[in-house]
């Protein structure tokens, strides 16, 4: 029997605070969780604080069946985020400073969790505190060779910077961005031209293995440098988008790891987003067998 992938998600991790009621929130933790429904073994990485929250939130995540020996503890609160949502279910988020997972600790635990895995996602967000973004780069440093490092770009309020952008695209294999993340990056690193241009542009400059580039209810384009692939997203009734870009993404990575052709895992990575965007939070369970 084959091994399962071992995959983690490290940064941020929180609750998503929507006019419904709170959810279980942080790009990191919705990747491992839906990486864990499409087969892998799903591992959190994170911060919470010593309160009534913490306890909550991690609850949920061993109900979800994710680990939590990786969520450290400190004297920072659990971090919230208010999302607000538009006619179209689109969210709006408000992200508050100084929060547990700005103060994520590297240790030897994580150091020998980085040696056993075989994909890591990450993004901006959590690398805006100093300590944070060294226990990130450090944790990726640490990465055994052939792990699949992806830069899932996720860029909020004002809480990037350039070099954090640029560090992570150079230890990227894959990057993972939207139609209004890509302006801001061309922008960074100096490309023009057409969108595929653009993409083959960051393949190229940064040694990508592939480029994910989501556009909402427009689809979505995977590239790699021998192939491209284009998805239209199904008609669907959107209770809300929290959460569906990172199902993509963490479906996307499952089937890369177990050796499925391009074409399928992208067109599994649409079908499961866009039922993602049919329930509330960012979280739910599928009901289907993916890979």
């Amino acid at each position: 029997m084959n091994k399962k992938p071992i995959v983690a998600g490290i940064g941020e991790l929180l609750w998503d605070c929507l006019p419904s009621g709170k959810q279980l929130g942080g790009a990191p933790c919705n990747f491992a969780y839906h990486a864990m429904q499409a087969g892998c073994e799903g591992i959190v990485v994170s911060a919470v604080g010593r309160d009534e929250l913490a306890a909550e939130l991690k609850q949920v995540i061993y109900q979800l069946g994710l680990s939590t020996q990786f969520i450290q503890e400190n004297e920072l609160p659990t971090s919230t985020v208010t999302v607000e949502l538009d006619g179209n279910g689109h969210p709006d988020y408000t992200i508050h400073e100084n929060v547990a997972w700005d103060h994520i600790r590297w240790d030897n635990e994580m150091e020998q969790l980085a040696g056993r895995l075989d994909a890591v996602c990450f993004g901006s967000l959590a690398q805006r505190s100093p300590e944070s973004e060294h226990s990130i780069k450090s944790f990726i440093s640490a990465l055994k060779p052939d792990c699949l490092k992806v830069f899932d770009i996720n860029l909020r309020q004002n809480y990037y910077t350039e070099k954090v952008i640029l560090d992570s695209l150079n230890v990227a294999d894959i990057l993972k961005l939207n139609e209004e993340e890509l302006p801001i990056v061309a922008r960074y690193i100096g490309i023009i031209g057409y969108v595929e241009s653009q993409l083959d542009q960051l393949i190229n400059m940064f040694k990508l293995k592939h480029v994910v580039y989501t556009m909402g209810s427009k689809g979505s384009i995977i590239k790699s440098k021998e192939e491209a692939s284009y998805m239209e997203v199904p008609k669907i009734e959107v209770a809300d988008t929290v959460g569906a870009g990172d199902a993509f993404t963490a479906i996307f990575i499952a089937g890369i790891l177990n050796g499925i052709p391009l074409k399928q895992t992208h067109y599994k990575a649409t079908e499961i987003a866009a039922y993602i965007c049919t329930q509330k939070g960012a979280t739910p369970k599928l009901i289907q067998h993916i890979y």
